[in-house]
């Protein structure tokens, strides 16, 4: 299994923890709020939360919108907080059998054309802080401002803190010929396949980013801080924040000061 869905899956308790410390609601799980839209031929599972200028949150590989349980309860007392389930993720089922960075940044650009906003402010995390960089890229018009969190923009060794990589091409040797049965094991393969072979995001695209963008990661984060460091650096005009003593769960790490730090950045003129 890819290393970050692995290090997502770990924190899966500290969100549990949330769930019965410090608020009530079912975030991906409030039929109360939750409803469908269709977007590029699939139907994308969507929750709202607050009102003021629209915020979409972009969780990781293999997660769904609850990832941001530290983080709606702050940020929706002054924003429009737009959660999502990525395709082939949480409750937005797509069949098909691959998948692309770049097909769900368009899908959530499309999401927001059905929903009727002309552009939001984007908080990304792992492989939704990819998500939210390529959406710059691809749909400029759709974005005020963005933060990403533990994103890579190349699939492979020097993205990765030293050894990690490793476990996933070992991952990657033992199950390539497997074939796999059920439409879990199936779309489980798929999202590791997702982050085996890409991003492969160009420093000269990141170049093209005109909103204004803040790259974060933890000091000890899975990705390698010269990766953050030459992401932040290849996008003009963005701001770098290594959040110290956080491994890759910055946002549920350290949310209060995650929280405060991200609204500030959303708020500057």
């Amino acid at each position: 299994m890819h290393l970050k869905k692995i290090l997502l899956m770990a924190l899966i308790p500290q969100l549990i923890t949330a769930f019965s410390f410090a608020q009530k609601i079912p975030y991906g799980k409030n039929a109360a709020v939750g409803k469908y839209y269709n977007v590029r031929g699939i139907k994308l599972y969507v929750e709202e939360y607050g009102s003021g200028q629209p915020l979409l949150m972009i969780h990781g590989n293999g997660g769904d919108m609850s990832a941001f349980s530290e983080n709606v309860p702050y940020f929706s007392k002054k924003y429009r907080v737009i959660l999502v389930d990525s395709r082939s993720q949480g409750k937005s089922i797509d069949t098909n059998p691959s998948l692309t960075f770049e097909q769900m940044a368009d899908d959530f650009a499309a999401l927001l054309d059905v929903m009727h906003i002309p552009k939001a402010y984007l908080l990304g995390w792992s492989d939704g802080g990819i998500n939210a960089i390529l959406m710059a890229i691809r749909h400029p018009d759709k974005v005020i401002k963005l933060a990403s969190t533990g994103a890579n923009i190349t699939p492979d060794a020097s993205a990765f803190v030293d050894g990690s990589w490793a476990n996933s091409e070992k991952y990657y040797k033992e199950n390539k010929s497997k074939v796999w049965r059920t439409a879990a094991d199936k779309n489980a393969w798929k999202m590791f396949m997702l982050d085996w072979e890409q991003p492969n995001i160009k420093l000269t695209e990141l170049k093209k980013v005109k909103c204004p963008a803040f790259i974060i990661a933890g000091d000890h984060d899975v990705i390698a801080d010269k990766h953050t460091r030459l992401i932040q650096q290849n996008i003009p005009g963005s701001k770098l924040w290594i959040v110290k003593n956080s491994g890759h769960g910055t946002l549920v790490e350290h949310a209060t000061v995650f929280n405060k730090k991200v609204d500030a950045f959303f708020a500057e003129k």
